[in-house]
């Protein structure tokens, strides 16, 4: 591997690895006169598909080739994720655009025999579209990527991110050539600030300011820390990113660092995420052996040290400061601001901390312009948001939409609607820090803005979708749960107000709710809100505050009523067995882990209210529907 010294070395072996990629770079680069027979196929190695065997389907595809003798018309090669979750694990074909879902190593001599060498598609691999009832063998035809607009997910599903020289070959570094030849750092943030291009951690300040700010700190050294300490529940945005293109990261860190005057940076990840750091980890080494990494970057006077620092899973630590003591070896805990990091950061230097998507969006920005950007979304949030949707959703995944796209057309359109024929309740925006939204407002468009007016957040990027069996009192209590867990125990407010909160609606699930509880809700929720040091304690009562407000009538029903709607809270519900439908077949007594069923054979049983635990054993082992829940 040799080093690159000069940006012509960089253009060649941009050039030299567009000929290797072969077909791919059809999709990559859009040069659509490549011409040639090699084949390219990729399996999606997001952590979805490695978990769903995509490692094995890998195998089992260069076996078949290597047994077929087609090594070097055809090329098999593990990318990131291609985001398509719930039909894992993807295989996607050069040319032809095709995508093939649910694949199994044994599939591997079908898919050679037929698609690879003779042209064919193999119906029952691809998306099968319940709404027309038709397959769907093009990849930019599957409505969950229809609507879709991926920038910062343009590479992944489509390069090995185990390879510098694909990401190289994808107009990798270019934005940072550009940078360092041709821009000053101010030209740098100006172009940054008119792209109004604004955090994807969750806050949504101004990406270009907050540069600007350090920028014209006088004191040095000057650091530079990318927030990838991912915790949400349900959300895997950043893991997915620098899964599948961590070169994308390290470039935006170069350029921000550059533009502020940082010497040394530190990519803050979670240890939980152990394919991001294998990938990280391989992206630092190689680019520090082509010395995109290091001292006097592509033969300029820019020199820049990259470090990986793993975290230890604490969620508090997505809080910059709180992140900023661990990075120095101390606890993780916040402090109260102001001085902000851009003035006194890490080690008590000015120091910028963004996020995975911040960063990955500045490369194109950069090579594109402040322009094309602000073409894309909406005029006060340009550009596009990734959002991990799960939950009672067909197609659950990672998806990248345009600013300004409704809640509508993400559930119902992308995510393809509610599973068996239930109705839409809710939505869960902003994680468990974030607020829920309900059929009333699914036209909303997703922006900042408009997910606050609505009474939620955009956070950093979870979308939790719920159906009609849901209960919502359940549902804040889960994410209070969480968020009561990982408080780090340093204000009052948050360490004593989550834990306040969480008992009375543990309470009220319970059905030992009093009216009094709801005034209680609020008056914990807002002081919380006011008193608390950091986003943790302010935003922990929001999902609490959000269901209450929507949902009022559950939570009487709950306390007034003794009644969970939903028939989910344990405290609320009893089992009974329908006697008409009872056969006395004793499979619901042999299974029922407390012991509550008693009655002969072929004789109606009965089920102790007192004893039963209300797991649901019974109602999933019994053939006859002969059990209620009331």
């Amino acid at each position: 591997m040799a080093k690159i010294t000069c940006v012509e070395d960089l253009n060649r072996l941009h050039e030299e690895w567009i000929s290797l990629l072969g077909m791919r770079a059809q999709d990559i680069n859009g040069k659509k006169e490549l011409e040639g027979e090699t084949k390219d196929i990729c399996v999606c190695g997001g952590t979805g598909c490695l978990a769903g065997g995509a490692k094995d389907v890998r195998a089992s595809l260069e076996e078949e080739i290597d047994k077929r003798g087609l090594g070097e018309r055809v090329q098999v090669t593990l990318t990131g994720c291609r985001g398509f979750c719930a039909r894992g694990p993807l295989v996607g074909i050069h040319p032809g655009d095709v995508l093939y879902c649910n694949v199994k190593p044994e599939d591997a001599p079908h898919v050679v025999e037929e698609t690879v060498l003779n042209g064919n598609i193999i119906d029952r691999l691809t998306y099968f579209d319940v709404n027309t009832q038709q397959h769907i063998v093009r990849y930019h035809d599957i409505p969950f990527y229809s609507k879709q607009e991926r920038l910062l997910l343009r590479n992944c599903g489509l390069i090995n991110p185990e390879k510098i020289e694909e990401y190289i070959a994808s107009n990798g570094y270019q934005a940072l050539v550009k940078v360092l030849t041709e821009m000053t750092p101010e030209e740098v943030i100006s172009v940054v600030k008119d792209s109004k291009l604004r955090g994807r951690g969750g806050a949504g300040f101004t990406t270009g300011i907050k540069w600007e700010f350090t920028r014209r700190s006088p004191i040095k050294p000057k650091y530079i820390i990318c927030n990838a300490d991912e915790g949400d529940p349900g959300a895997f945005m950043d893991r997915s990113i620098l899964e599948g293109d961590p070169h994308s990261v390290i470039e935006g860190m170069l350029i921000a660092a550059y533009a502020i005057g940082a010497s040394e940076g530190y990519i803050y990840c979670r240890a939980e995420y152990p394919v991001a750091i294998h990938r990280i980890k391989i992206a630092l080494k190689q680019a520090y052996e082509y010395g995109l990494l290091g001292e006097n970057i592509l033969g300029t006077s820019f020199s820049f040290d990259l470090h990986l620092k793993e975290g230890a899973g604490a969620f508090v630590c997505g809080e910059e400061t709180a992140l900023i003591a661990s990075i120095e070896g101390r606890r993780g805990e916040p402090r109260p601001r102001p001085p902000f990091p851009a003035v006194h950061g890490l080690w008590g230097k000015p120091t910028n901390v963004n996020n995975v998507k911040s960063y990955g969006l500045v490369p194109p920005i950069i090579l594109n312009g402040a322009e094309w950007f602000n073409r894309i979304g909406t005029e006060n949030s340009p550009g596009t948001a990734i959002f991990a949707l799960t939950g009672n959703i067909n197609n659950t995944g990672l998806i990248e939409v345009p600013m300004g796209i409704t809640l509508r057309e993400i559930i119902y359109e992308i995510g393809g609607g509610i599973p068996n024929g239930k109705k839409f309740k809710a939505v869960q925006t902003g994680g468990p820090l974030g607020g829920c939204l309900s059929t009333e407002s699914l036209d909303t468009p997703v922006d900042f803005d408009s997910l606050v007016e609505a009474g939620a957040t955009m956070g950093s990027g979870g979308m939790i979708v719920v159906d009609e069996d849901t209960c919502m009192v359940e549902f804040a209590k889960y994410f209070l749960t969480f968020a009561s867990a990982e408080s780090c125990g340093k204000c009052v407010p948050c360490r004593l107000g989550g834990r306040r909160l969480l008992e009375i609606l543990t309470r009220i699930g319970n059905g030992e709710g009093k009216p009094e509880d709801l005034d209680e809700i609020e008056y914990i929720s807002r002081n919380m809100k006011e008193a608390s040091l950091c986003a943790l304690g302010q935003l922990t009562p929001g999902p609490v505050m959000a269901s209450l407000r929507i949902f009022p009538s559950e939570y009487e029903a709950h306390i007034y009523e003794k009644r969970c709607p939903a028939k989910v809270c344990k405290g609320l519900i009893t089992y009974r067995v329908i006697a008409e439908n009872c056969t006395g077949c004793m499979v619901c007594k042999r299974n029922c882990p407390a012991g509550a069923i008693s009655g002969e054979k072929r004789e109606v049983h009965y089920i102790d209210p007192n004893i039963c635990e209300r797991c649901g054993i019974c109602i999933e082992v019994c053939k006859f529907d002969a059990i209620m829940v009331e």
